[in-house]
C-alpha cells in the first residue's frame, strides 16, 4: 500500500516536471517566432505543403475516405490564406475564424473520430494522424500569435481600425498570444510566492 501511494506521488511529480518543461519549450518557441517572423512564415508554408502531400498519400496508400482528405486539403488552403498577412493575425478575420478559430478544426476532428471509430488502426497510427495532419498547423499559428505585437502596420491591414500596433523602437505595454498567458502566470506566481528581501550590511 505504501509503495502504491509512493507511485502516485512520483506520477504527480513527473506530470509537474513535464508541464514545466512543456511551458518552457512553448515560451522559447514563442520568443523564436517573435525574433524570426519571416523564417517562421516560410516554415509554416513548407509545413502546409508537406501535410498536403501526406493527405494525398493517405488517399493513395491507406484508402482514406475522399471526404476526409478533401476537407483536410481545404483546411490547408485556408491556412495558406492566413499567411497573406503573417505574422499579423486578426482574431475577428473570417479566415482565422474559419480555420484555427473554430469551424474547420472541429469538422476535421469530427470526421477523423468518425473514421477511426469504424476502421481499426493502432493507437500510435491514430496519434500520428492527429499530430501531423490536425494539430501541427493550428499549434504553429497559436504560437505565432505572440509575434503580432512586433508587426508594423502595412497597406494590407484595415484602414481606420482601432487596433494598437507596436512600432519599431517602441516597447509594447501588453503582449498577445501565448506570451501574454505566460506573463499573466508569472505575475500571479510573484504575488503568491514569497519574495526575498535584500539584506543591508
Amino acid at each position: 500500500m505504501f509503495l502504491y501511494l509512493l507511485s502516485w506521488l512520483a506520477t504527480f511529480i513527473q506530470i509537474l516536471f513535464l508541464t514545466i518543461a512543456l511551458a518552457s519549450a512553448l515560451y522559447y518557441l514563442a520568443e523564436l517566432v517573435e525574433e524570426y517572423t519571416v523564417i517562421t512564415g516560410k516554415i509554416v508554408k513548407i509545413t502546409i505543403g508537406i501535410i498536403s502531400v501526406v493527405y494525398v498519400g493517405l488517399l493513395l496508400f491507406e484508402s482514406f475516405p475522399w471526404h476526409v482528405v478533401l476537407m483536410g486539403l481545404v483546411t490547408n488552403i485556408v491556412y495558406y490564406m492566413l499567411l497573406n498577412d503573417f505574422p499579423y493575425i486578426s482574431f475577428t478575420s473570417p479566415v482565422f475564424l474559419l480555420s484555427v478559430g473554430s469551424t474547420l478544426v472541429f469538422v476535421n476532428h469530427y470526421l477523423a473520430f468518425q473514421y477511426f471509430s469504424q476502421v481499426y488502426y493502432s493507437f500510435s497510427e491514430i496519434l500520428g494522424y492527429f499530430t501531423v495532419c490536425l494539430w501541427i498547423l493550428p499549434f504553429a499559428f497559436f504560437i505565432s500569435l505572440s509575434a503580432n505585437e512586433n508587426v508594423l502596420p502595412t497597406a494590407s491591414m484595415q484602414q481606420g481600425s482601432n487596433t494598437d500596433y507596436t512600432y519599431a523602437g517602441q516597447s509594447s505595454s501588453k503582449r498577445q498570444g501565448i506570451l501574454a498567458i505566460f506573463d499573466f502566470i508569472y505575475i500571479q506566481l510573484q504575488n503568491i510566492l514569497p519574495t526575498r528581501s535584500a539584506k543591508s550590511f
